[in-house]
This record gives structure tokens, C-alpha cells and sequence, in this order.
């Protein structure tokens, strides 16, 4: 998933649901008046759970693409063998 399209998920998520996305946006300056060092250490904590689960998700797509290209090589050989 490319910065492009986690930008559009968010932009359809504020255009679908503005009166949530106003309560959010709200509730995050309030949160970050009141308590910014808490604030900024759960925005890092969070920015560091979205990079692994990028990391998870960039490596399952290889390894199942690379699964999928060894059982396409497996049927071309038991093609051939015939």
C-alpha cells in the first residue's frame, strides 16, 4: 500500500463520516493541549505499530507471491514430464 492510497482511505473515511472525523479531530487537539508528552508518545508508539504491520504485510505479499511462482514452476514440470 503506497502513501497515495492511505491518504485516499483517509479522505473517503472523513467525506463518508465528517461528523466522526470532526469528534476525532477534536478530541486529538484537546487531547494533545492537555497532555502533550502523552499525547506525542502514543502518536510515536502508533507510528511505530503502522510501520510493522506495513513490514508484516510488505513480506507476506512477497513470500506468497514467491509460493505461488514455485507451485506455477512445480506444474510446468510435472506438465513436461508427462
Amino acid at each position: 500500500m503506497d502513501l497515495s492510497g492511505f491518504i485516499g482511505g483517509i479522505v473517503s473515511f472523513v467525506q463518508n463520516y465528517t461528523l466522526i472525523a470532526i469528534v476525532l479531530a477534536l478530541g486529538l487537539l484537546f487531547f494533545m493541549y492537555r497532555k502533550p508528552k502523552l499525547f506525542f508518545g502514543i502518536l510515536v508508539l502508533g507510528f511505530l505499530l503502522v510501520g510493522l504491520f506495513y513490514l508484516i504485510t510488505n513480506l507476506a505479499g512477497s513470500s506468497s507471491e514467491q509460493k505461488r511462482r514455485l507451485i506455477h514452476e512445480e506444474e510446468k514440470q510435472v506438465d513436461t514430464d508427462r
